[in-house]
Order: structure tokens, then sequence, then C-alpha cells
């Protein structure tokens, strides 16, 4: 199914479509994709990303636990993107929901899936706390799987990931002699999968409306990672749209 411009539609339709999103991709997880020792849940988090994520004992627990995991069901080959790139660490109210993955042991967050809404991009302080949240999570050395399917507009010219990425190697040292990031012209839509240790590694997929999603990792550890299936559950959840607005997402005739 190719991706929908959600442009066209009230804001109101697009919550309904994350909000079956986010459970049909929590439903795969749980079902088909992550090893026995993780979980998903959709989660409704107001403001911040809650006590249990930013009250951690490390910046980097994940080097510094040994979670118990069959090592056989993550896959460790760098991921198929087309673009990827990394960052040093840098120094540095609305409720929505989002998958948490965590790991049985001690019920920990190892990782999250975010849907960019409207709501993200409605003013800049909203951008701005999307983006310094964003920071904090991958601070704290959760991996993160970033879908961003709405145009770059003025206050995000190369989308989320163009200033999430532009706030990391701020005043910071980088392995990668160039760390600006440009969407290509006729792929303005971003799919980001963050992996956060020591140092954070982005793999970048941009897409773009009528395309089809490919899959994408979403990390674990931070050299292993399950692929989202996130073709299949997009078609899944836009069958929940009511049709009266389903019509209305379809393309214009030629």
């Amino acid at each position: 199914m190719p991706i929908h411009d959600w442009t066209r539609v009230i804001a109101g339709t697009f919550h309904h479509f994350h909000h079956e999103w986010i459970s049909t991709i929590s439903r795969a997880l749980n079902t088909h994709v992550l090893p026995g020792e993780y979980y998903a849940m959709a989660e409704q988090i107001a403001g911040g990303f809650g006590p249990d994520v930013l009250t951690l004992e490390t910046p980097h627990r994940q080097e510094m636990r040994e979670y118990q995991t069959d090592e056989s069901q993550l896959a460790t080959a760098q991921p198929q993107v087309r673009f990827s790139s990394r960052a040093a660490h840098p120094p540095w109210s609305r409720k929505r929901s989002r998958v948490v993955v965590r790991h049985r042991s001690g019920d920990d967050v190892v990782a999250m899936i975010e849907i960019i809404s409207p709501g993200n991009k409605s003013s800049q302080h909203a951008v701005d706390q999307f983006v310094g949240k964003t920071l904090e999570l991958l601070e704290a050395g959760i991996h993160l799987l970033l879908i961003d399917l709405l145009p770059p507009g003025p206050r995000d010219p190369q989308g989320i990931h163009g200033l999430i990425w532009t706030a990391l190697n701020s005043g910071v040292g980088s392995e990668d002699d160039d760390q600006s990031f440009a969407l290509p012209a006729d792929e303005p839509l971003t799919l980001v999968a963050y992996s956060s240790s020591a140092v954070i590694e982005a793999f970048v997929e941009p897409v773009a409306v009528g395309r089809t999603l490919p899959d994408m990792p979403l990390f674990l550890r931070p050299h292993g990672h399950v692929s989202v299936p996130l073709e299949r559950t997009y078609q899944a959840a836009f069958d929940a749209v009511p049709r009266r607005w389903q019509v209305e997402l379809q393309p214009p005739p030629p």
C-alpha cells in the first residue's frame, strides 16, 4: 500500500490512524518479531519519557547490564539503508502514545517507536520539545525508531531527524568529516533507526507519498536489532480508518 498524503485530512483523522498503527505494531512485535525476553506495549506518556525512563542508574546501562537474550533472534549485520552516520553523545505535556519495548528481567525500557504527529510540528515550542526529549532518550541509552510521514516545514526544513542530528553534532567531535543531513528533494519523508551506546548511530531511509514503506530495524542492543514490518502494519492500521477518510486519502487521478 502506498504512503498516503496525510496533510489532506484533519489532524483527528491522523490521530485515529496513529493510535491504530501503534497498536498494530505492538501486536506484530509481540506475536512475530521480538525475542521471548522482550515485550512491547502501547504506552501513553505525558510530557517527557516518564520516570522509569529518565531516572536511570547510568546513561549507557545497555553496555553494563547483561540481558539474557537468545542472540540468534537478533540481526547483527549492518542495516541495509541508504544513509547511515555516527555522532558522539552531546553534553546536554502533552500525552501521546508510542510503542515501548521492555526487557522482562527488570521491565527496563530498552527501545521505543515514535510516530511523528501533526502536533509535534504544530509550533516552534512543540518541535523544540520533541527534539529535546528525543535527545534525552538517546542520552539515556534508549534505542529509537522514528517514523516521520509528515512533510518538512519551515520549522524542520530537513525533517525532524535533520533537527535531531544537528543538535547531536552541535559543538561536539564526530567520527565523520561531514555530519550534515539533507533529504533528497523527491523523498521528503523520513524513517530513522537510532542505536544509542558510546556513540549514536542513525540509519536513515527517506521515503515519499505514493511509495511503499520498507521494513526498518529496531535496535534492542547497540549491535543487535529486529525488523519492524512497517508496510504490513501500516496497511492493517489504514483498514481501520473510517471509509469516509479512506476515500479522501485516495490519490487524485492522473
